[in-house]
């Protein structure tokens, strides 16, 4: 009796395995474990990703352009990167299997930022000073087009190479007197390293004239051809993530600390409402839901991203952004 038993639970086992089968879908972040990756590992810890069927791992990256050859490659299956510069990649890769489904910036975290007490307060200040730029930063690709809506003589500014560890310490210590990054970012750096609020400013290029969309999730087209569902699924929870941080960002954050316990989670948590504020829930956003894109707008930042990089194929922007995969609308609502 006991041998019946044990078998036909062994078989039991065995005929519902293939129903509790979870679809693998690591998940590269574009940067660290810090307050704008909380939504994520909330998602993770909420039960989200299971709940559609995923199981989901977030690595961290190394800058806005990191994960799109590792999504390309099919190393991850889905990643998070700046929108810009995947266009480019494609432009320079064509045909590679990658593609944009999600955008997350809605407005871009591209900022310029100085110190007043180094003579920063507007564009016009950056000519005739030194400017601290890590060469695969997200807000440094874009600089050209900032510099053509404001004015800017890019031969009058000095830039100088550095790395994304040494940037903000560079600026705190006087060595540069501003640099570009992520506004959310090298703002609380800053302060974090006792630099005065009110001696900082952030020039948002999304307030100079700027049209670009920012980082995006992005996937491996042929996974995605593979695995509609789990790509939409895994977009539904990405969606609940984001709701449940603007909602209650302690919880999100209280996620990412288990990850990062080194990390301050004050900072963290204003971080993650720096990029809630002014990245993500924008009026657009607030309209529309989390996720889409405005054709029109699209077609404007590629036309501007035309003025400074001379695509060497046609530029489409079907190419670059797949809307079919998002769930529908009533689904990512954040408000």
């Amino acid at each position: 009796m006991t041998f019946h038993n044990s078998f036909l639970a062994v078989a039991a086992t065995l005929l519902a395995g293939p129903a509790l089968a979870q679809t693998d879908m690591p998940f590269a972040l574009d940067w660290k474990f810090e307050g704008p990756a909380a939504p994520y590992f909330h998602a993770l810890d909420a039960g989200y990703f299971a709940d559609q069927g995923l199981t989901v791992t977030i690595s961290e990256g190394a800058g806005s352009l990191d994960a799109i050859p590792k999504v390309a490659t099919g190393a991850f299956p889905v990643g998070f990167a700046d929108i810009n510069s995947l266009m480019r990649f494609l432009d320079q890769n064509p045909g590679a299997p990658v593609t944009a489904v999600m955008m997350i910036y809605d407005k871009p975290p591209f900022a310029v930022v100085g110190r007043k007490s180094l003579g920063i307060e507007t564009p016009a200040d950056l000519e005739g000073k030194v400017l601290g730029a890590p060469p695969p930063d997200g807000a440094w690709a874009q600089f050209p087009i900032f510099a053509t809506e404001t004015g800017l003589d890019m031969d009058a500014i000095t830039v100088e190479p550095v790395g994304f560890p040494t940037r903000e310490p560079m600026l705190a210590e006087g060595n540069v007197a501003a640099i570009t990054g992520f506004s959310f970012s090298s703002v609380l750096n800053l302060t974090r390293l006792g630099v005065a609020e009110d001696d900082i400013t952030t020039l948002l290029m999304a307030d100079h004239g700027v049209d670009l969309y920012g980082n995006a999730v992005i996937v491996n087209t042929d996974f995605a051809a593979e695995n509609p569902e789990a790509v939409t699924g895994f977009l539904t929870a990405i969606a609940m993530g984001w709701k449940d941080a603007i909602a209650t960002p302690d919880a999100a954050i209280a996620a990412l600390m288990e990850r990062n316990p080194a990390a301050d989670a004050a900072l963290e948590t204003q971080r993650l409402q720096m990029a809630i504020d002014a990245n993500v829930l924008t009026d657009y956003v607030a309209e529309n839901g989390i996720g889409g894109i405005d054709d029109a707008r699209m077609a404007s930042a590629i036309e501007q991203t035309k003025s400074v990089y001379e695509f060497v194929n046609a530029p489409d922007a079907a190419l670059y952004f797949d809307p079919g995969y998002l769930p529908a609308s009533d689904a990512r609502m954040l408000n």
